[in-house]
């Protein structure tokens, strides 16, 4: 899961940064809206943290802006505010739902997993590829009915793939999807190490990871 925090308070960021982190979550931090909007760009997120009050504009008008777009990211506010008029507003705008600073972590954790399993399960069902089975919601795999015991950058990797089944797809593509900006001293060379150990992992399943020499790699079924 890859999440983007927008917030400019540095010591709040990465705080919910590191919590987010060690609970499995690849997380990208931007400062301002027009860093979001960087981000934004060229980065697909699962969630988006958004603090309303920020230096160069609200948070409350990127989120209009983000639905007239038409993107439909699960979007968590942060507000300092105790006002009813302001919650309701952010809610009228699209976000999904909303925290009152000061929070604890661990209930922001659980809040955006709820919007994030709740997405998933709205863009469809389980995934099947010859015996392999993927739970968008629970990030679950199994073969047949056993499941596979994956990590947490195995599980986004499978999901990257097996929802792209029959395409190509670029190493920077699934470097994207499996590490955040911050992560500086892991190579794109590390994509090779994961697809290695999927690979083992899915032995037996019916479906196999090809290399496209000088392209990238495709999941397809076995022969």
């Amino acid at each position: 899961m890859r999440v983007l925090i927008v917030e400019d308070a540095a010591d709040m960021a990465e705080a919910v940064r590191g919590h987010l982190h060690r609970a499995g979550m690849t997380c990208d931090v931007a400062g301002t809206v027009a860093a979001a909007e960087d981000h934004l760009a060229v980065t697909t997120y699962d969630a988006l943290v958004l603090d309303i009050h920020l230096p160069d504009r609200t948070g409350t008008e990127l989120l209009r802006d983000l639905r007239a777009r038409g993107l439909r990211v699960p979007v968590l506010m942060l507000t300092a505010l105790f006002s009813v008029d302001d919650r309701v507003s952010a809610l009228d705008h699209g976000a999904d739902d909303y925290l009152v600073k000061p929070f604890d972590h661990r209930e922001l954790e659980a809040r955006l997993r709820a919007l994030i399993r709740r997405n998933a399960a709205q863009k469809g069902e389980e995934l099947k590829l010859g015996r392999l089975s993927w739970n968008p919601a629970t990030l679950g795999a199994r073969v047949d009915d056993e499941r596979i015991d994956l990590t947490r950058r195995e599980t986004v990797l499978l999901g990257l793939l097996i929802r792209n089944a029959g395409r190509t797809m670029s190493k920077e593509r699934l470097y994207e999807g499996l590490f955040s900006f911050s992560d500086t001293d892991v190579g794109l060379n590390a994509i090779e190490l994961y697809i290695a150990r999927l690979r083992k992992k899915l032995a037996g399943s019916g479906v196999a990871i090809e290399t496209r020499r000088g392209l990238g790699y495709r999941m397809d079924t076995d022969g």
